[in-house]
């Protein structure tokens, strides 16, 4: 049976996730180590309860009337929820079209996971860290080159306006200036929604 590792769900967020009310799933497992994680649980597979999509579907579909009224859904974050492609086909199978399915998503994936997934999700909120390779290199401890590729694909493949790309300014590693030059660079290649703010370490 089709089973993933989920750390958290988190019900009736408003306008957070995107449209209307949503139900925020976080699975386990990431392929980055970023500096300043707030979801250091998704590393551990320890963490967590294993979820079969049926299972979730019972859980969450109790929110399915806000769902429908404000045009919300399910989103799926974590970790890094487009590494779960048999899943998330699995639960879009379940909750039919009518649920709004957002990807909370870093795209550092393999480009056949996104382009099996892009006909299931209505939209993305991608976590770009940084433009500036280096810049992403020494937060992520991963190489951005994967991230680049899938949100160009994407922003070809489909209606730009259903991405939106978090551009933080992450202290001790890029500025203002760089987080300008961040944006300025993805507006070239097609980005128009923008989430820009800075990390608040505690």
């Amino acid at each position: 049976m089709n089973f993933a590792r989920i750390f958290g769900v988190s019900r009736h967020r408003l306008t957070t996730d995107g449209e209307g009310v949503t139900t925020l799933v976080a699975f386990n497992g990431c392929p980055l180590r970023c500096k300043y994680c707030l979801n250091k649980a998704s590393w551990d597979l320890s963490k967590g309860r294993d979820y079969s999509p049926e299972l979730l579907f019972e859980e969450v579909k109790i929110d399915q009337l806000y769902f429908l009224a404000t045009h919300g859904g399910i989103t799926f974050g974590g970790g890094e929820p487009m590494l779960q492609v048999e899943f998330i086909k699995a639960f879009r199978e379940l909750c039919g079209p009518h649920w709004r399915i957002v990807a909370e998503t870093s795209l550092n994936v393999p480009f056949e996971n996104v382009e099996a997934l892009d006909p299931i999700l209505d939209g993305y909120i991608v976590d770009i860290k940084d433009m500036n390779p280096t810049i992403y290199r020494l937060y992520t401890g991963k190489d951005n080159d994967r991230v680049l590729h899938n949100l160009k694909w994407l922003l070809v493949s489909g209606d730009p306006k259903r991405i939106i790309v978090r551009v933080p300014h992450i202290p001790d590693f890029n500025t203002d200036e760089d987080v300008a030059r961040s944006r300025e660079q993805l507006n070239a290649l097609g980005v128009v929604n923008f989430d820009e703010f800075q990390y608040v370490m505690r």
